[in-house]
């Protein structure tokens, strides 16, 4: 039973109020501000006519990810990790999951030799922002690759399925779909999941904070997980039809 209130009155198995906002920026081939509830992430997609080094010749193409949290994101400013000269371990672990979640769904040999870029700017965090970044850069990548189509460069579309991510948690005893800081900082258990729209798993990283869980909780949020991201798929979809 929950004893506290949720942001935005959801019951345990909601997600926060989700938004695509396509085109949401003037010079890349696909840009999304895509937000989960108070958490909103830039993601934007560049096409370019190569490929990494070790690809060349392979008639392969290749995507890949950057993902940074601004300064201000959160509720004390962070110095930017390009003026701290390197990259931090927790940003290099997203943006390879970001990368690897949309090339798990993506036929690279349909992309031809080029690479699309997807850049994950947050904007404010609020809990979930690698999933609400590899949800929107999902759509970014689609709306990138669909220009590519439309101008005769590439013959097919080469995504294979669509892909979404979502958080879940113990929080209290209770799981919980899609949760935000406040619930993170709380959780006993605190999951992420990485899923297509034909429910296979490309990834799933989880944590007991404070005692281990239970092959019961486990079951427990991987369903509530695999219907946050069945939910995510279809406002994915609702999204590139509009």
């Amino acid at each position: 039973m929950l004893n506290f209130e949720r942001s935005y009155e959801r019951t345990p198995d909601q997600l926060r109020p989700v938004i695509f906002e396509r085109g949401f920026t003037r010079y890349a081939e696909g840009s999304v501000l895509v937000s989960f509830g108070e958490t909103r992430v830039l993601c934007n997609a560049s096409v370019e006519e190569n490929v990494p080094p070790f690809m060349r010749g392979e008639g392969r193409g290749w995507v890949t990810a950057e993902y940074s949290m601004l300064p201000r994101a959160t509720q004390t400013r962070s110095p930017r990790e390009a003026a701290r000269g390197k990259i931090g371990g927790r940003t290099h672990e997203i943006q390879r999951l970001i990368g690897r979640s949309l090339r798990a769904v993506v036929d690279l040999e349909g992309l031809g030799e080029r690479t699309i870029k997807i850049d994950c700017d947050v904007l404010q965090a609020d809990g979930g922002t690698r999933t609400a970044s590899i949800t929107g850069a999902y759509v970014a990548l689609h709306d990138a690759l669909s220009g590519l189509l439309e101008k005769g460069l590439i013959e097919r579309m080469p995504i294979i399925e669509s892909v979404a991510a979502v958080s879940v948690g113990v929080v209290v005893g209770v799981p919980l779909l899609d949760l935000d800081y406040q619930e993170d900082f709380q959780a006993q258990v605190d999951m992420n999941f990485v899923i297509t729209s034909s429910g296979r798993f490309v990834e799933v990283q989880g944590t007991a904070e404070e005692e281990p869980f239970t092959a019961e909780e486990l079951d427990a949020l991987r369903d509530l997980a695999m219907k946050g991201c069945a939910d995510l798929t279809s406002l994915q979809q609702r999204a590139l039809e509009a």
